[in-house]
């Protein structure tokens, strides 16, 4: 089995396929875990994906933009998902501090939700917070001065979990593209901090595909000052806390982990290499892995 990812680029993409084709591999699959399909979608179709079994799309709407422009016939919805061994809840000598959030600045693509669900809410509330991640230009580094976040830099992806252990909450910023075109797709930190076990409130985005059960597992906020009620409710009543963190931590368990999404690829190879794959029920090509 072969797995290209989509930040690749299309000359390698299309010689990749090539040759998996004419090396008589079982399985030959294109990964798409980005917005691009809705963003930049000239970027996407220069993409040759005869030579493919299909796609791996880590969401139900970037599934279907594929489907209706074109892009491959066979399409398949894979999420994201934790991987357990390393993001579990993590002892911790003690919190020192109210709030963190990490994340990259990125393109632009959240710079007015990260003012109004994150620096706003933490300088009203007067939380002790920190930011990790990379890309921050000096407009946002002053932002985080006023609000008075601590900047925190690039973090190692397998710290992250003691990070968490070390702070009462996080919060998720959903880039505008998934907010607004890709409905359904959350970000892979959400996964990794439930996993974690810490209390999570979210800015708005549509969980369309029932990944989580809002409300239970993490909090919604649907402006700026449901945000800061939220967040204000966690730093008093911890009771409530951890009661949102289990919720939160169970599912991920139950349905969201890399053990899973294993089972449900090789689910998918084996449909592939089946002898009569070739004849395909209607609908079969629509069907979404996720459990």
């Amino acid at each position: 089995m072969v797995i290209v990812h989509e930040w690749n680029a299309p000359d390698i993409v299309a010689r990749i396929g090539r040759h998996a084709r004419s090396a008589h591999h079982a399985c030959v699959l294109f990964h798409d875990t980005h917005h691009r399909c809705v963003t930049a979608p000239l970027e996407m179709q220069r993409y040759d994906l005869r030579d493919f079994d299909g796609v791996l799309a880590f969401g139900e709407a970037v599934r279907q933009r594929y489907l209706e422009n074109g892009w491959c016939a066979r399409v398949w919805t894979w999420h994201e998902a934790a991987d357990t061994r390393v993001f579990q809840p993590s002892r911790c000598m003690g919190r020192d501090r109210d709030l963190v959030w990490i994340g990259n600045w990125g393109d632009g693509e959240r710079s007015r939700e990260l003012q109004e669900y994150l620096f706003s809410p933490v300088e009203a509330l007067g939380l002790s917070a920190s930011i990790f991640g990379v890309r921050y230009p000096r407009e946002a580094l002053s932002a985080l001065a006023r609000a008075g976040i601590e900047y925190g830099g690039w973090l190692p992806n397998h710290r992250v979990p003691e990070v968490f252990a070390r702070s009462r909450f996080t919060v998720h910023v959903p880039r505008r593209p998934y907010a607004s075109a890709l409905p359904g797709i959350p970000t892979i930190r959400m996964f990794e901090a439930l996993a974690c076990g810490i209390p999570l409130v979210s800015g708005p985005w549509d969980d369309a595909e029932g990944l989580f059960a809002p409300g239970e597992d993490y909090l919604v906020a649907s402006d700026g000052e449901d945000m800061r009620r939220k967040l204000r409710r966690l730093s008093r009543d911890t009771a409530f806390a951890e009661e949102l963190s289990s919720r939160g931590l169970q599912t991920i368990r139950a349905r969201h982990t890399c053990a899973h999404r294993v089972d449900e690829l090789l689910g998918l190879v084996e449909r592939i290499r089946a002898p009569h794959h070739g004849i395909v029920p209607a609908g079969y090509m629509k069907e979404s892995v996720h459990a």
